[in-house]
């Protein structure tokens, strides 16, 4: 039974790491590294409680959850911050394509206070309603709407002019 609840597990993770690494940094705005420990976090958490998480029916959404639980408790408890640069190092691949855009939109995300930063990538990039944000977030509702809302917002007043050049005619 252990054994089986082990290659299940594995079989989860395997599958999930992934998607919850690509959620992790748009968390954390780009900082792979801060992501990589988010998602190891989120893995170690997960597998203490794998029995009761198989029974509750949605592993993903749990592990969702606790990803951005744990992005936001280690927001709240860090007491001195490091500062993000505006140099990004050379990446890899064609000059064609959207990285521009993308390098501006992280940009642009990591100027977001945290809790702002969470509820932008699970309202718009994991495609989650408002009820279901609220309750990963443990706020109302209507809380969700109006942090969503003025979130929207700073993300054009600080992309303002930026999106401009990537708009096509």
């Amino acid at each position: 039974m252990r054994q089986r609840r082990a290659d299940e597990y594995a079989e989860f993770a395997a599958a999930r790491a992934g998607h919850l690494y690509r959620s992790a940094c748009l968390l954390t705005a780009g900082d792979t590294h801060l992501a990589e420990d988010l998602v190891q976090e989120t893995f170690g958490r997960l597998y203490v409680r794998w029995g009761r998480v198989c029974r509750v029916g949605n592993p993903a959404a749990y592990a969702q959850t606790v990803l951005t639980r744990t992005f936001l408790a280690h927001q709240r408890r860090r007491s001195s911050r490091e500062r993000a640069t505006d140099v990004f190092p050379d990446l890899p691949g064609s000059a064609e394509g959207d990285a521009p855009l993308r390098l501006t939109l992280m940009a642009a995300l990591a100027r977001l206070p945290a809790k702002d930063r969470a509820v932008i990538v699970l309202r718009y990039w994991e495609d989650r309603s408002v009820e279901q944000t609220a309750d990963v977030l443990n706020v109302s509702s209507a809380a969700v709407r109006t942090r969503c809302v003025r979130a929207l917002g700073r993300l054009r007043e600080l992309l303002g002019e930026d999106l401009a050049e990537y708009s096509r005619p």
